[in-house]
């Protein structure tokens, strides 16, 4: 008996808003939201260059929005990550999504941090694998996130740090406070941990997860573009990524923070007991890697390698700042101005889903 269902759909730009709506119908997104309730839209900017692969697509919000609204769920709001590395504000625009927000009247939109939400502290009923021992003072969550549904927009790419990342890693930059660089040493462990909060704090979850253009290489920034017209959609945030995880080409159950959930019984992530709807993919596999850049290199060494015993005075001092801006410049100002800009110029002249990103309103210069 399957414990888990999946939706899977092969797609192109034509159709791509009417195979969102299909798709959510086929996940059963429906059933899996409390009807007159506040929905988050949770999008993905893992960077806030409009690189594509890395964020939430344009294309996936619209389709999102629009199958949201069908369903009678029209009191929508917008929640972005605000991470020491990534600016919301400046991910919005660029990546074309202020425009569909402002085009659908989606005038709430707030940014997961002090100024724009009040934090407290959430004591979990849940076991906590890692989050009450690295947070022994409290666990602060956003107030705004209780008693309302939440649907993430990640997209399919891999991730230095977790191999894949997907709907569960999307509640990262979202739930936890700007101390979640805490956590990285025990990252799997705490995406467990904020699978089980949201179960708490949300009467609904589902995830729509974008694989138009697939993420291969040293994520969540540093991709390799892959087109392969997929979208994905599920009420189980671990089964959709364990789905996902198996078409890039990895064993779900050999994935930290897939297995754990899986164990903890907050999802399903064995391919077996999952049904996939829509595309027969039992024969796909994208044969991704993940590899390594020159950011996570030095973050392997400090948050697993042989500088983990020190890391409280590295990232727990105000030395801590000198890799937030080692990271900015490694990524702003060196992979992509040297690689990633040509990557997606060059990504415009062949892929027609780079066509219609150039479509959508709001272009920016970067």
């Amino acid at each position: 008996m399957k414990r888990a269902t999946v939706a899977v759909l092969k797609t192109k730009p034509a159709t791509v808003l009417d195979d969102y709506a299909r798709l959510a119908e086929l996940a059963g997104m429906r059933a899996a939201l409390a009807p007159g309730k506040t929905t988050i839209l949770k999008d993905n900017i893992s960077w806030h260059l409009p690189f594509l692969s890395s964020n939430t697509s344009p294309w996936q919000l619209e389709g999102a929005i629009r199958a949201l609204r069908a369903a009678g769920l029209n009191d929508l709001v917008a929640v972005h990550n605000d991470t020491v590395v990534t600016d919301p504000d400046r991910g919005q625009k660029f990546n074309k999504l202020e425009p569909l927000y402002r085009r659908y009247g989606i005038t709430e939109r707030f940014n997961c941090k002090p100024n724009d939400l009040k934090w407290v502290t959430y004591a979990p009923k849940a076991r906590m694998r890692v989050l009450s021992r690295i947070f022994p003072e409290g666990i602060e969550v956003p107030e705004f996130f209780a008693g309302k549904n939440i649907v993430h927009l990640p997209t399919v790419k891999c991730h230095v740090y977790t191999t894949t990342t997907g709907a569960m890693k999307n509640a990262f930059g979202g739930l936890l406070h700007t101390r979640r660089h805490y956590t990285h040493s025990w990252i799997h462990e705490t995406l467990v941990d904020l699978l089980a909060i949201q179960k708490e704090l949300h009467p609904g979850l589902f995830a729509f997860m974008d694989g138009t253009i697939c993420g291969n290489g040293p994520g969540p920034r540093t991709l390799i573009p892959v087109e392969k017209d997929y979208i994905l959609a599920s009420a189980d945030q671990v089964a959709i990524d364990a789905v996902a995880a198996k078409m890039m080409g990895f064993d779900p159950l050999r994935i930290g923070y897939i297995r754990m959930a899986h164990d903890d019984g907050l999802g399903c992530g064995d391919p077996r007991d999952i049904e996939v709807v829509g595309e027969d993919i039992s024969n796909v596999n994208f044969h991704f890697h993940v590899g390594n850049n020159l950011a996570s290199l030095v973050g392997d060494a400090c948050w697993f390698g042989p500088l983990k015993g020190i890391q409280k005075l590295l990232f727990r001092t105000p030395l801590v700042y000198l890799f937030v801006f080692a990271s900015y410049f490694y990524h702003d100002y060196l992979w992509w101005p040297l690689k990633g800009k040509r990557v997606q110029q060059a990504l415009a002249k062949t892929s027609q889903w780079a066509k219609l990103f150039a479509e959508y309103d709001g272009d920016a210069k970067t």
